[in-house]
């Protein structure tokens, strides 16, 4: 197994990001589902989220028990928003989680530190849509484009950074729960962020 190889595991198919020892970082090729990140529109943090909980409850479950055994329980630590002084909350150890907003940044669809790092002075909203490396953070549910989601706050902890279906990056954030927005994903009729579990696998 190496980085860029896809794998089946459980139901679906995976993208392997990094390699280790016998261990193997991988997120889902594609957006398994929609979901909003909190249940409530309030400020959380990745550690006390709805997704959270579900990803590594009701999702973990569906695993088999095999399945479940090669799963490593991770410890996360959880950055915050450089560009907003946002906390990021509490460190989590989790079995399934999403990726943070330094992960898909720094380490695993490219290195865009410098963006990150020192954005333009009018550069508040969007990452950068001129970024090379946009095109490998894309994703698609139902095989049409769309959104997902990452652990990151955003401007304030009722919002959450995400993947735009292009790939940019929104630094700010999309509300957490039922937001109203004229963008619809155009087969689910849904606005709810993409789903991308990722998890550390014993090979």
């Amino acid at each position: 197994m190496k980085v860029g190889d896809r794998i089946d595991f459980g139901d679906y198919r995976w993208l392997v990001l990094d390699v280790q020892d016998d261990q193997s970082l991988i997120i889902t090729e594609e957006i398994i589902e929609l979901r909003d990140y909190h249940n409530k529109s309030k400020e959380v943090t990745w550690a006390d989220c709805e997704l959270r909980h579900y990803l590594n409850g009701v999702f973990y479950e569906r695993f088999s028990a095999y399945d479940r055994a090669r799963i490593i329980k991770t410890h996360n630590t959880n950055p915050g928003n450089p560009w907003y002084g946002v906390d990021g909350g509490a460190d989590t150890d989790d079995y399934i989680f999403l990726l943070s907003m330094d992960d898909v940044v720094r380490s695993y669809f490219g290195d865009s530190s410098r963006l990150l790092d020192f954005p333009a002075n009018n550069q508040r909203y969007w990452f950068q849509r001129k970024d090379a490396n946009n095109i490998q953070r894309r994703s698609r549910y139902l095989k049409s484009p769309w959104w997902w989601w990452v652990r990151t706050p955003g401007k304030h902890q009722r919002v959450a950074v995400y993947i735009h279906g292009d790939g940019n990056i929104g630094i700010q954030g999309n509300g957490i729960s039922k937001r109203k927005t004229n963008v619809i994903h155009d087969i689910a009729n849904d606005t709810r962020g993409g789903v991308r579990p990722a998890l550390w696998l014993k090979r």
